[in-house]
């Protein structure tokens, strides 16, 4: 799994077969069959356009993609949220953030060791405590088309968009987030279990939002983009003992034209 990770991470735009080729040729012995098996554990599917072969196992509200051809120009205007896979020893975790994609600070993040939709409520809930989008963006994700999941965003006024299947460029800066994230921490660690996973995200996210620089952003942080954020991220223990990010809130910041990173 960790080399199907790193291979995806890499070459998105492998499917099962090329994926399977290419850990042959890396000395692997593996099957198509184990290899679909571990890719949909994973939740990685390959970003090419494709047909639709087969339906969700449950009907779901459709909702539409708000986002063609539109100019992202202030913080606050869109908002998005995804889920990818982490390693740690003797398993492996799924991680969701809440991303502004003008300023491409991270709003709020989650882990969990299932793919179950209650962590990702808890990452929007936990976002939306510190701002109100204009759009919320997801893919079809039965974590993101949940009534648990929409109904808050309902209630608040926000249009919800949502990209079509097979289509992971409609949600690109999320999945830049992902590629960014693995390079710059997590293969370079080995976490040992959950609670070092998230030491380890915490002070990474601290350090994306309030320290790293973006050449998309004329070489300003997140935090500054998103409205003077200091990106201090201090960890405190929810009501489980987990430990979460709590960001200050601070004033919007001048709006800028921003390009895909």
């Amino acid at each position: 799994m960790r080399r199907i990770d790193e291979a995806y991470t890499r070459w998105p735009f492998y499917g099962v077969r090329k994926m399977r080729a290419w850990l042959k040729r890396e000395g692997r012995s593996v099957n198509v069959k184990r290899v679909r098996r571990l890719m949909r554990r994973m939740g990685l599917e390959a970003i090419y356009a494709q047909p639709r072969l087969s339906a969700s196992g449950k009907a779901h509200k459709r909702y539409p993609y708000l986002l063609k051809d539109v100019g992202i120009d202030h913080p606050d205007q869109v908002w998005s949220a995804d889920i990818t896979y982490l390693r740690r020893r003797g398993g492996f975790l799924y991680l969701t953030a809440v991303l502004d994609w003008h300023s491409r600070y991270v709003l709020s993040w989650e882990l969990s060791r299932s793919l179950e939709g209650e962590f990702c409520v808890r990452a929007l809930e936990e976002a939306l405590s510190r701002g109100h989008p204009e759009i919320f963006n997801t893919d079809q994700g039965v974590q993101f088309t949940s009534e648990a999941f929409t109904s808050v965003l309902e209630a608040r006024g926000i249009a919800i968009s949502m990209d079509g299947r097979g289509r992971a460029f409609d949600n690109i800066f999320s999945e830049r987030l992902w590629r960014t994230v693995k390079y710059e921490e997590t293969f370079l660690r080995d976490y040992a279990d959950e609670a070092e996973a998230r030491r380890g995200l915490a002070a990474y996210f601290r350090f994306y939002n309030g320290e790293r620089l973006h050449q998309a952003l004329h070489y300003r942080t997140p935090a500054a983009v998103y409205g003077g954020r200091s990106g201090d991220i201090r960890d405190r223990p929810d009501e489980s003992g987990r430990t979460v990010a709590v960001t200050p809130v601070a004033l919007r910041a001048p709006s800028v034209t921003a390009t895909v990173p």
